[in-house]
């Protein structure tokens, strides 16, 4: 008898600690901020990758032109809405100095690109041609705009997802940019 009262309260349990745990899980997510996307390549090296330029194919560029001074290097293209609508915030960071890649991130071509570009303004340093989409994805990008904090010596220290901002910049990246500058930025 008391082996069948056992076996009934491990039977009536079950499915209350089944769905306590479904509930706990649904709220982890509820509370998450989509844009904080872990990324495995923090602290690591740019991934290695032989692009060319938007304007001119024949020029190459490697993962090289990503060393040197600390950067953002935001993944672009011209069908995301969103990526649009920070464009403009872009060209004011350019005017203030701040050093820009511009990775165009599997557009129709590359003179749709280019044109939008010449329409919007230009807030890029350099603009790599990614047509394939092959370093997004060695990036772990999950889609347009993404932005990335790499430092001088080419690692990634930071991955944003989602338009760059005023809030954005001045919460978070902005420190961050600023504190690599400070630590010796130009190489």
């Amino acid at each position: 008898m008391a082996e069948n009262q056992s076996l009934r309260w491990v039977v009536l349990a079950l499915p209350l600690l089944v769905f306590l745990l479904l509930v706990g899980f649904l709220l982890r997510g509820l509370f998450s901020d989509p844009t904080e996307l872990s990324s495995a390549l923090v602290g690591k090296p740019v991934p290695q990758f032989e692009l060319p330029d938007i304007y001119n194919p024949d020029v190459v560029y490697t993962e090289e032109v990503l060393q040197g001074r600390p950067m953002l290097l935001n993944v672009w293209a011209t069908w995301c809405p969103t990526c649009r609508a920070e464009h403009d915030y872009l060209n004011q960071l350019a005017v203030q100095g701040v050093y820009i890649v511009g990775l165009n991130y599997k557009d129709d071509s590359r003179a749709k690109a280019v044109n939008w570009l010449n329409t919007l303004g230009d807030p890029y340093q350099l603009n790599l041609f990614d047509e394939r989409g092959m370093v997004a994805i060695d990036l772990g990008v999950y889609g347009a705009p993404e932005t990335f904090l790499i430092d001088a010596d080419g690692y990634i220290q930071y991955r944003h997802v989602g338009d760059v901002n005023e809030r954005v910049w001045s919460s978070t990246l902005k420190p961050m940019y600023d504190e690599l500058m400070a630590a010796g930025g130009d190489r």
